[in-house]
């Protein structure tokens, strides 16, 4: 199984997608703050190797998608966009993988879309909680700085082994985030962590959701950017929800661990089917 690459038009937003494998047992791969949908290109193959048609986008203000500063980027119109995305791609109903602020935008779209989830599995997720003033203003100095050195210290901070961040990654992060409108809907975006973030938050509406749906929390153990003691608190609040940890990885188990959270995923989503 190969994977193809496009510019697709989710509804009326330019976006640009990772496809893998055929058939109806689809499911949605949505990244996180800052990143993009070819983070997921290591996990891609092999779940269409295990019989899924998988998809893998950039969300807004993200990689090659669309940058206006009219766009409302936070997690409700990122949902919109999912919904959006399924809806012009024609996929009735998908699995969704979300992490960090991806997980938040899987986990909003799945409560207010339950019909279209056949199951959730949340990465390293943000939005069950509040984040806190204090964390959501470091999160908006963050997603702000896209220096070149300010980039290779998130890539340190998010990924536990440092041997991925070769030379190629950190220039290709500082390209793709200082690309034509990066600067301004990072901006909009940061805005939006401080001032609303928490108002969205979803973990008692999902707390519902796992009661009809199949769900899983997947964490890397040494994560620094969401802590494992969030994932905990997250498997507390939720009750009947598994919480899988990946040792000797941080916020991008899917990219550390490659094979070990392959093997987690596909799992997960052999034992939902039917």
């Amino acid at each position: 199984m190969g994977i193809i690459q496009y510019p697709f038009g989710a509804g009326q937003t330019l976006t640009h997608v990772l496809e893998s494998g055929s058939g109806d047992r689809n499911v949605v791969m949505i990244h996180g703050l800052g990143a993009r949908a070819d983070r997921w290109q290591t996990n891609l193959e092999p779940l269409a190797a295990a019989g899924y048609h998988c998809y893998a986008v950039d969300l807004p203000g993200h990689g090659s998608a669309y940058k206006g500063t009219d766009y409302s980027y936070g997690v409700p119109a990122f949902a919109g966009f999912v919904r959006d995305f399924m809806d012009s791609m024609g996929l009735e109903h998908a699995a969704i993988v979300g992490t960090s602020l991806g997980g938040h935008v899987a986990g909003y779209f799945s409560v207010n879309n339950p019909k279209r989830v056949d199951a959730l599995v949340l990465v390293g997720a943000v939005g069950m909680m509040p984040l806190g003033a204090e964390a959501s203003k470091n999160v908006r100095n963050n997603v702000k700085n896209v220096t070149r050195d300010g980039i290779a210290g998130k890539l340190k901070f998010v990924l536990s082994k440092h041997e991925l961040i070769t030379e190629d990654f950190i220039n290709e992060e500082f390209r793709i985030n200082n690309s034509p409108g990066a600067q301004q809907a990072f901006d909009i975006l940061g805005d939006y962590i401080v001032d609303s973030i928490d108002a969205d938050s979803v973990g008692n509406a999902l707390k519902e959701f796992a009661t009809s749906k199949p769900m899983l929390l997947i964490w890397g153990a040494e994560d620094q950017a969401v802590p494992l003691s969030v994932g905990e608190s997250a498997r507390d609040l939720l009750g009947t929800v598994p919480l899988e940890t990946i040792p000797g990885c941080g916020h991008c188990s899917y990219m550390e661990d490659t094979a070990r959270f392959n093997e987690i995923l596909i799992g997960f989503l052999d034992s939902t089917r039917g």
